[in-house]
């Protein structure tokens, strides 16, 4: 069995104008919003931001729903739970239907994620549950069962992976739910991963949102 920690990925999808170039996620945003008010002869190199965070702020938000990214987190099977209700999302996940863990790719073994706050006794009795899940679940694939249903005796805490895509909008939305000092501590870590990412880049729309839940020097 193999214990590792929750990492994400961001890629965040640049738009093109029309004739092929990329430009900044804001300055995309800023010449859809624009069209709204038709003041896109206020157009600068330096506007963008300053008009993002001005539709941020006052609440305009469907204009933000233009631009979008994805997130690969890897993370436990709990977490994606509660990541899978985000209806407005995309989403791919690490099948236990089709993977079967005592391949040689997986290393013939479950990989798991370990609760926080654990340790002493109770971090070796999750250890043991653990390991004799990973047993069961290794038995019954030698004895023929399928890995749908041998699935059945694996951990929530199971190592996956999940690619989400969404608007920024939604990211926002979700961010400001998952990164609450009230969520799910596990959800609030991988979130807060991905969060730092996103303010560096669109820092008008998300920049606030970390200084709001983010680490407190």
């Amino acid at each position: 069995m193999k214990i590792v920690k929750p990492s994400v990925e961001v890629y965040f999808h640049y738009p093109h104008t029309a004739e092929g170039m990329p430009i900044r996620p804001q300055e995309f945003l800023e010449r859809v919003g624009r069209t709204c008010y038709k003041s896109e002869d206020k157009i600068t190199n330096a506007s963008a931001g300053k008009f993002i965070k001005m539709l941020y702020d006052r609440g305009h938000h469907a204009m933000l729903e233009h631009c979008t990214a994805s997130v690969k987190f890897v993370t436990e099977r709990g977490v994606t739970h509660e990541l899978c209700r985000h209806r407005i999302c995309a989403l791919a996940q690490e099948s236990t239907r089709y993977c079967a863990y005592n391949k040689d790719k997986f290393g013939g073994e479950i990989t798991v994620m370990e609760p926080p706050g654990l340790s002493g006794d109770t971090r070796h009795e999750w250890e043991t549950a653990c390991v004799v899940a990973e047993g069961s679940y290794l038995r019954m694939l030698d004895r023929g069962v399928a890995p749908q249903i041998a699935r059945s005796v694996l951990p929530t805490c199971l190592k996956t992976e999940i690619w989400v895509t969404a608007n920024y909008r939604e990211f926002a939305h979700i961010f400001t739910l998952r990164c609450s000092p009230q969520a799910h501590p596990q959800i609030r870590e991988v979130m807060l991963l991905a969060l730092e990412k996103f303010k560096d880049v669109v820092p008008e729309m998300f920049l606030s949102l970390w200084e709001k839940h983010g680490p407190k020097p």
